[in-house]
């Protein structure tokens, strides 16, 4: 998950000139991120996305945020509360802009969390809804790279419960490749990130 803070931070640079009080705000915020201060953060987008109600995007970034945190390991005993948080960005996120794909994507990496969180509790509860998502936002977006990695990775981590052929899975995760090389989003604040992790998922099939 760590990758997805590098790939984002990577724009900071050219968001230094931003001209409005939102770009500056997201610039400054995904700048923390990147810096690993990933509360304040946290804090910053939850305040822009009070000032801009009819923008999704500030809370997609306060679900991600929390969600990579979760994943790690030293924030174990903060998971529940990570995720929480999360999830009410998200929920916000989804009445601004729903079948968005990308919030699709979003809500499946915080189901995912849960499932890492406690296996056997959440991970027949919540893996056929990630499937769902993803499926459904396949079906909006089939070029959409984070949408055709993220579903094959998701499936690649439960192969070894359920014999999945790993094989085609692999093959999944190559074609997002080209896709992630093609993808323009629509600002420098949209989703963009996956890239280096698809490469990383490549590189261990093989």
């Amino acid at each position: 998950m760590t990758k997805i803070i590098t790939t984002i931070a990577l724009f900071v640079c050219s968001l230094l000139s931003a001209q409005t009080q939102f770009e500056q705000g997201m610039g400054r915020s995904l700048g923390l991120w990147g810096e690993g201060k990933a509360q304040e953060a946290s804090d910053l987008m939850e305040r822009i996305s009070a000032a801009e109600k009819t923008n999704w995007l500030p809370n997609y970034y306060v679900a991600l945020i929390n969600t990579t945190e979760a994943f790690k390991p030293a924030n174990k005993a903060k998971v529940a509360a990570l995720l929480e948080k999360a999830q009410n960005a998200q929920d916000a996120a989804t009445m601004i802009s729903p079948n968005n794909p990308e919030l699709m994507v979003m809500q499946a990496m915080i189901y995912t969390a849960m499932i890492v969180q406690d296996p056997m509790v959440n991970g027949m509860k919540y893996s056929p809804k990630v499937m769902e998502l993803y499926t459904k936002a396949r079906i909006i977006a089939p070029e959409n790279p984070r949408v055709v990695f993220s579903k094959a990775d998701f499936e690649m981590g439960g192969a070894q419960w359920t014999g999945a052929d790993v094989k085609k899975l692999c093959e999944e995760i190559a074609s997002s490749i080209p896709l992630f090389e093609r993808f323009k989003p629509e600002t420098p604040f949209h989703p963009n990130w996956g890239l280096e992790r698809a490469q990383q998922s490549l590189k261990n099939c093989k």
